[in-house]
């Protein structure tokens, strides 16, 4: 009699590792012919990105690009001076060497600045030195098949276990468009040039709702110009609410999921308004996501099996499987103050604070990770010195903070991703007091092996054997009804009628089982 496999396919991922690489920039820049000579620079603000990701043997391949904005002090007069921008594009290339990894394996890869410096050549040239950091992790997926339930053989014997396991259930790309109309209050100049316009993503959230995620997040867009007429710096902004409903079959409310939200493209308008000045900005961003939901399933799967009439073959696999073990977000406040030195001009008033951070250590302790990072700040502040009519002042401010994960320990693996919420300066004495808002989320995974029914082979022409006569079994340590059932090719059911036991559970070491043979005829 032919058996009829029930199979389940299962799908799930492990981090196999993550490295990190340094990629150098270098180049000179020159100012173009519409623009003055350049005095001093104020700020180089770096914004790498990841254009293509290619996976190898045992490395990860990476090109990107990095998009410059210079902002930078000209003299407009003997005596006063303005600020002026140009924009410039680099080129990276990279390998990240990373152990096993193959290119049927998917990968995440980020990039940030480590450190970047610009030095004025002359007055119409500028050099760019620095270094992107960039970080990659590749993931192992196993995809395969386990017999669930045997049947076919109306004697068969199952023994199951109920097991837990980390199942990606599915993932869903979004598009989302953020659009801004903002308009320029009559106590500020209208625009005379934009010196920097840019977004940042924040308060990001997702929910899992039966079959669809709903991701939302606040795209704030930020503008900094130079008054039409004057040297006057302003900077205006605006927070606007993203958010999509996205089908994705089989989920349900509660699963986990994880969504990256990244701006994949800008751009704005400068119209006039009903006088004819240049007061109202149009600006739209492209926010693209990517979601991962992720279930830890409970199910039932096959320990063992036989049949007390048929011989079976019994293939049996062992897979190293991941055990996402918990998520969870933290909101980290940082603060700091920037010494003002004697050298730099006196602040009359912050125009705009800009930052980014990075991690720089992580490491599991019992029931947390404590993630080490650094907050990059710049601030542009206002003076009174004609010549000098801006002035910027940057420094690293390192912070540590715990996000509570029960029961993580020391040898688990975990994932950290941190982005910056908010940030904020002020003039106290003679310091520029910072304070910004640092998202930290971390995920703690572990490794167990499992072994999974895989195939099931009756052995044709053969059946077991049977004593005709009564055995009288003494218990041993270590023994079940099951394994006692199964070596004498008879039914756990049978050993509990005969020996009237009171459950599978009645059996001690020692004791004696009446096991029934086969009867003659």
């Amino acid at each position: 009699m032919a058996i009829d496999l029930v199979k389940e396919n299962i799908e799930c991922e492990q981090l196999l590792g993550e490295s990190t690489a340094d990629s150098v920039i270098k180049g000179e820049y020159v100012i173009p012919d519409t623009h003055p000579d350049v005095y001093q620079i104020l700020t180089l603000d770096a914004k790498p990105s990841i254009l293509t990701k290619e996976v190898m043997q045992d490395k990860i391949y990476l090109e990107g690009q990095i998009q410059l904005n210079v902002l930078y002090l000209a003299k407009e007069d003997e005596t006063r001076s303005g600020v002026h921008n140009v924009v410039y594009t680099a080129k990276f290339q990279n390998s990240i060497e990373l152990n096993g990894v193959n290119r049927n394996m998917p990968c995440e890869a980020e990039c940030y600045i480590e450190h970047i410096e610009p030095v004025v050549v002359n007055e119409r040239k500028i050099a760019v030195e620095g270094i992107v950091k960039l970080k990659a992790a590749a993931y192992k997926v196993y995809n395969f098949e386990i017999v669930k339930d045997l049947r076919g053989l109306s004697d068969v014997q199952v023994l199951k276990n109920n097991s837990s396991i980390d199942k990606i259930v599915g993932t869903c790309d979004g598009e989302m468009v953020a659009k801004s109309h903002m308009q320029i209050p009559m106590d500020k100049p209208q625009i005379g040039t934009v010196l920097k316009c840019d977004v940042n993503m924040h308060k990001k959230e997702t929910k899992v709702l039966d079959g669809k995620v709903q991701v939302s997040a606040f795209a704030n867009i930020y503008m900094l110009y130079r008054g039409k007429d004057t040297s006057d710096l302003c900077y205006i902004d605006n927070d606007i609410l993203v958010n999509k409903e996205l089908d994705i079959e089989g989920v349900s409310s509660f699963m986990d999921s994880y969504t990256d939200f990244r701006v994949d493209d800008m751009i704005f308008d400068i119209k006039e308004d009903d006088l004819g000045e240049n007061r109202i900005v149009d600006v739209e961003a492209l926010i693209r996501s990517n979601t991962k939901v992720m279930n830890k399933e409970q199910m039932d799967t096959i320990e063992d099996a036989y049949s007390p009439s048929m011989i079976m073959d019994m293939e049996k696999k062992n897979y190293e499987l991941n055990v996402m073990h918990g998520q969870a977000n933290n909101e980290a406040i940082v603060k700091g103050n920037i010494e003002i030195d004697s050298e730099m001009p006196k602040p009359a008033s912050i125009i705009m604070s800009t930052g980014s951070v990075c991690i720089t250590d992580k490491k599991l302790v019992e029931d947390k990770v404590v993630v080490e990072g650094l907050l990059k700040v710049e601030v542009l502040y206002k003076t009174n010195d004609e010549d000098k009519c801006a002035h910027v002042i940057r420094d690293e401010i390192p912070f540590t903070t715990g996000v509570e994960i029960a029961g993580a320990k020391i040898d688990m693996q975990c994932v950290a991703k941190v982005s910056l919420e908010s940030i904020e300066a002020a003039i106290e004495a003679n310091t520029i007091g910072v304070k910004a808002i640092v998202e930290v989320y971390c995920r703690v995974n572990y490794m167990r092996n499992k072994e999974f029914l895989v195939n099931v082979m009756p052995k044709e022409g053969e059946k077991p054997s049977k004593k005709a006569s009564i055995t009288i079994y003494v218990v041993q340590k270590d023994d079940t009804l099951w394994k006692i059932a199964k070596r004498y090719h008879t039914t756990v059911d049978t050993l509990v009628q005969i020996n009237e036991l009171e459950g599978i559970d009645a059996v001690q070491a020692g004791g004696k089982l009446i096991i029934p043979g086969r009867a003659l005829i």
